[in-house]
């Protein structure tokens, strides 16, 4: 099972899309690795670069409609890549979200108190989140020493791809 703990980026915008995830001008990469420095470089949003804010990240929060656009499987391989394991939002685009736990990842969707509550505890940069899959909590601290523990909701069959790594690794163990 991947890690699902670490330092938390906002991106503070609903309809990001695959696009703007991974462009579309590296889909003929042929390693996940080969993503790893083109995630989000597309994103245009005021105060982020991704040169520098996506260091030690492993949690994006996000508005609404996460991964909407094209269904390429490519958009979680490049958070993966990144050691980007877990997306927090309102909602996710159907294809996107169920990419992410075919590659044993998290797409959590909370309603839009708990993501606002999200982004007011990491609005300094310094939020970070701690996903327990079997309990379907996450405890989310800041440098100030303000915590917030939530609870999410996942089916069973997601909350096993996850627990087995991927659809590749459950099929291997299943079939």
């Amino acid at each position: 099972m991947k890690d699902f703990e670490g330092n938390m980026l906002c991106l503070d915008r609903a309809d990001i899309n695959t696009d703007e995830i991974i462009p579309a001008r590296y889909l003929t990469e042929s390693s996940k690795s080969a993503l790893k420095p083109h995630l989000l470089e597309d994103l245009i949003l005021d105060g982020f670069n991704p040169q520098t804010d996506l260091k030690d990240i492993r949690v994006i929060l996000s508005r609404g409609n996460f991964g909407c656009g094209s269904s390429r499987e490519h958009a979680p391989w490049a958070l993966e890549a990144n050691g980007i394991n877990v997306v927090i939002a309102p909602s996710f685009a159907r294809i996107f979200r169920q990419n992410m736990f075919n590659c044993g990842m998290m797409a959590i969707e909370l309603p839009e108190d708990k993501v606002q509550a999200l982004f007011e505890l990491g609005e300094g940069k310094d939020g970070r989140l701690c996903i327990d899959v079997e309990s379907q909590t996450i405890t989310a601290t800041n440098g100030s020493g303000k915590e917030l523990k939530l609870e999410f909701p996942v089916s069973q069959f997601d909350k096993t791809l996850v627990k087995t790594g991927g659809w590749v690794e459950f099929a291997d163990k299943n079939y």
